[in-house]
């Protein structure tokens, strides 16, 4: 048996899975975000209630926004403040008494969707987020790639190129990580809403902005058209780097239609002549892919 743990800002979601993944019990709680004994006691609980409900022991993965320090172990940049500088690992499998697996929600995203019917005879699958912000998570033959420093799939961190910067006369839009011109600052739903104000539209929300694009707004219509272009830009230069088989987009934006249609054609731009683009996929599990994602970090044999 396998328990998955999405952790987020207001709500912890926890869901139990048999060894042919399908799901057995679903839990939602509020998230304990200022008091760390109490964020421990809620998870230790939610554990107990499922061991005992489903007669088993099963093994425990956690997914979160933020890093894992890969040096001290310690979790950074989380959205729950109680969590930030704790060995939250170490602490859970001490009060657990089993091992637990801890990563980036973005990467339990891209570990769930490489495991589907969708994905799961290719080798080379890339989880693209376009939420609040753009994460991503690199899985191949069904592992997750982490990297020496555990950075593998920030993708949203990498610079925009100087032709797109020059082809629409983009400012170069300050990062949340210190930097500036990063990926996420163009292509996540405030990247684009940046976007939209920069030029000029109305639209007070992303929702809008694509109802005034369907709608055949003409300055809806180019925003969506460089949106499209700094998109393809950046995932063709992940294919150019990695030659993934299939990129999975995840988050709000991954729910306009358009993109699936629109984003190919924009990558051959990008890439070398007779490169074919890989396929672009929705994702199969969704808002729930981060739960089965966390499931997956551990394996089933303690």
């Amino acid at each position: 048996m396998r328990y998955g743990f999405d952790i987020g800002g207001t709500k912890i979601e926890m869901a139990a899975y048999d060894a042919r993944l399908n799901q057995l019990l679903c839990r939602r709680v509020s998230t304990p975000t200022d008091d760390y004994p109490a964020f421990l006691a809620c998870i230790v609980g939610l554990v107990t209630q499922a061991d005992r409900e489903l007669d088993c022991r099963g093994s425990v993965g956690v997914g979160l926004p933020g890093i894992t320090d890969p040096v001290s172990r310690r979790q950074l940049s989380v959205n729950v403040p109680c969590l930030n500088g704790r060995l939250l690992a170490d602490d859970l499998a001490r009060e657990l008494a089993r091992p637990v697996a801890i990563d980036n929600d973005c990467r339990c995203f891209a570990l769930s969707e490489a495991r589907t019917e969708q994905t799961g005879h290719l080798s080379v699958v890339f989880g693209a987020i376009l939420g609040t912000g753009a994460g991503g998570g690199l899985v191949i033959d069904q592992q997750l790639h982490r990297g020496k420093n555990g950075l593998a799939g920030e993708w949203g961190h990498t610079p925009i190129s100087a032709r797109l910067a020059l082809r629409y006369d983009l400012p170069l839009f300050d990062c949340s990580c210190g930097l500036s011109g990063c990926f996420e600052r163009y292509v996540s739903g405030s990247g684009l809403l940046a976007l939209s104000r920069h030029f000029g539209h109305h639209a007070d929300s992303v929702p809008a902005l694509i109802a005034s694009y369907r709608q055949g707004d003409p300055l809806a219509q180019r925003l969506i058209t460089i949106f499209v272009d700094i998109l393809a830009g950046a995932l063709a230069g992940l294919q150019l780097l990695l030659d993934v088989d299939a990129f999975v987009l995840g988050g709000g934006l991954s729910n306009v239609e358009e993109l699936y249609r629109l984003l190919p054609p924009a990558m051959r731009g990008w890439l070398l002549p007779g490169a074919e683009p890989a396929a672009i996929c929705a994702p199969v599990y969704g808002d729930s892919s981060g739960v089965r994602g966390a499931a997956l970090l551990c394996p089933t044999r303690q």
